[in-house]
């Protein structure tokens, strides 16, 4: 299980827990279960689309020849490069993009 999955998992458990403690009554400990599960949830998920990285518009990638192996994932790499952006991109070998 990834980290993201066992925040959102978390998450979804303590709003759903302060929901059910709100309908049974108990406003104390239910409340603050449901507001922060739910700013847990919401902000997990919207991390994920706030850090992706957009190419800069009219990037054009160009293939440097340097190549390596992954250490983490033992992946054959490629390294691209746009120069308008001075930009840097390191994808897998078999499946670079020039465009």
């Amino acid at each position: 299980m990834s980290l993201r999955a066992a925040v959102l998992a978390a998450g979804s458990f303590a709003a759903i827990v302060g929901a059910g403690l709100l309908l049974a009554g108990t406003r104390g400990p239910g409340i603050p279960l449901l507001v922060v599960g739910g700013i847990v949830v919401i902000g997990t998920v919207l991390e994920s689309r706030r850090y992706r990285k957009t190419p800069p518009a009219g990037a054009r990638w160009e293939p440097t020849g340097e190549q390596f192996e992954d250490p983490a994932t033992g992946e054959h790499m490629e390294v691209l490069y746009d120069p308008v952006s001075g930009e840097r991109r390191y994808v897998p070998a078999d499946r670079s993009t020039r465009g």
